[in-house]
């Protein structure tokens, strides 16, 4: 058996949307850890709102992903959760906040710090930022060591929003647009591929032995990334352009889309 790194999305993938994780899924990724094959997470979300799934599945794997890449975390028995941050990215968030403001007055705001605290200004949906946020002024938020920017305008249409950014012209960051007008900003050139890639590095595995499944737009670059020589899977209910960055398209989390996509590893 060739060993493979299965990278698994979260929100959209390994669960639905509610929160729910179905017992195929549970299933079908316990079978793959079980084979030998190292399953991990690679997640838009903060460590606080990743670990708890990671646990939820029964996976203890040697890596994840959380924050879209800026953060890695690697398993150590001698931390309180189990993990310990292995690669942190950061950047000064003060001149795309400033942008953004400039293009985008009505919007929300929020900063993720590697501890996984967001201060805030606006208004975010309850639950969104996790349980670890305070909100502040919005010039409390410039010089932060951040991991993350988020910005939020429910006011604008996803596609108007994504117009808006790209005119932006946002090139010392990375950035994805999620559900409702959501925009992640990441460090310069850090994705999950980007961590991923280095992850697989450690590892030792091969790149055609690597399976990523995903359903954002910020799984985009992590797709790409695994179906160069491995398994870019997409989930039905994906975009389009996400669903063009995969190798194959399974069905939606609804009908248990990543347990089919996993069925078929050995």
């Amino acid at each position: 058996m060739t060993k493979l790194l299965i990278a698994l999305d979260i929100d959209g993938t390994t669960l639905h949307e509610d929160g729910t994780l179905t017992d195929a899924v549970a299933s079908e990724v316990r079978r793959v850890r079980d084979a030998g094959h190292e399953v991990t997470i690679a997640t838009g979300r903060s460590v606080a709102m990743t670990l708890p799934v990671v646990e939820r599945l029964g996976l203890a794997p040697e890596y994840i992903v959380c924050s879209n890449g800026a953060i890695t975390l690697k398993r150590d028995a001698d931390a309180p959760t189990g993990y310990r941050r292995e690669f942190v990215e950061r950047f000064d968030p003060s001149q795309v906040l400033r942008t953004i403001q400039g293009h985008l007055g009505d919007a929300n705001y929020a900063v993720e710090d590697e501890t996984g605290l967001y201060r805030y200004c606006g208004a975010f949906p309850d639950g969104s930022l996790g349980a670890a946020s305070e909100k502040v002024e919005f010039e409390e938020l410039l010089g932060i060591d951040a991991t993350r920017v988020v910005v939020i305008s429910p006011e604008h249409a996803v596609d108007d929003f994504l117009e808006i950014v790209e005119r932006m012209g946002l090139h010392k960051v990375s950035y994805n647009v999620g559900w409702t007008a959501w925009l992640d900003i990441a460090p310069d050139g850090v994705n999950k591929s980007t961590a991923l890639e280095r992850i697989r590095e450690l590892l030792d595995i091969p790149r055609d032995s690597v399976v990523a499944v995903g359903d954002g737009r910020n799984d985009i670059e992590m797709l790409e990334w695994a179906g160069a020589e491995g398994r870019a899977v997409a989930m039905g209910q994906a975009p389009a352009d996400v669903r063009e960055a995969a190798t194959e398209i399974t069905a939606t989390d609804i009908d248990d889309g990543l347990a089919k996509a996993l069925q078929v590893i050995a």
